[in-house]
């Protein structure tokens, strides 16, 4: 059994992701905002643990892991960062606050929740960090270049860590998902739904527990001897 600490646990890939590791009986706790009738309903049907959590600031942050540290039973041996935000808006139009939402949000979150883990996980000499990114931050998308922006320096700061973290035994790795039937896409017309299943090789949007599956396979100790890898889950769209 792995103690696993899940950031953005009550979102479309972060539910699947929550509820994959409590069907394999790891312990989990996980971390939710503003949707607490949502973590309620995730904690009673899983038996996981929800802490609320703002990732824009620090102090929050910093008392979200030390009370999962409790949680767990003194110890993470699993990260997985996978809140995130979208938006759709033309580059001409994006104010500083946009900006700044986006990267405080999608790529410093990822930072600061992942330096209050590591040196509990550099003590022990272990640990699996798996963080989401999306195809966006590899390809780009119109229309979103600040969404795109944050997601590509995931990658790099996935990469980065992998070889700093690696002479601890401690994995670094992140999946990119394509377009998932998520809530955060269901704002998407059906046209531009079905233009998207066009251009995705497997001709379909994929599942949020498709990409919960990845993500749980990156973490396990078959993927002892991977880190540093960027694993698409996109249906082939980013080919």
């Amino acid at each position: 059994m792995k103690r696993v600490l899940i950031i953005g646990g009550s979102g479309g890939i972060g539910r699947a992701t929550v509820e994959k590791f409590a069907q394999k009986g790891h312990l989990v706790v996980f971390t939710y905002h503003r949707s607490s009738a949502e973590a309620a309903s995730i904690a009673t049907a899983t038996g996981a643990k929800a802490i609320s959590c703002d990732v824009t600031d620090r102090t929050s942050v910093s008392r979200c892991v030390e009370q999962a540290i409790k949680l767990l039973g003194g110890a993470i041996d699993i990260l997985v960062n996978c809140v995130g935000i979208a938006e759709i808006k033309l580059f001409t139009d994006l104010s500083d606050e946009d900006w700044s939402r986006m990267i405080n949000t999608n790529l410093s979150s990822v930072f600061c929740i992942t330096r209050e883990v590591v040196p509990h996980m550099i003590r022990r000499h272990k640990g699996r960090i798996v963080n989401v990114g999306s195809m966006w931050g590899k390809v780009g998308a119109s229309c979103e270049v600040h969404y795109s922006a944050a997601k590509a320096g995931i990658e790099g700061f996935t990469k980065a860590l992998a070889k700093e973290l690696g002479p601890s035994d401690i994995t670094v790795n992140c999946v990119e998902p394509g377009v998932i039937d998520t809530p955060m896409n269901q704002a998407l017309d059906e046209s531009t739904r079905r233009a998207l299943c066009d251009e995705t090789p497997l001709c379909r949007i994929g599942k949020p527990c498709e990409v919960a599956e990845a993500i749980y396979f990156l973490a396990s100790d078959r993927a002892s001897f991977i880190t540093g890898q960027i694993l698409g889950v996109d249906g082939g769209y980013a080919i």
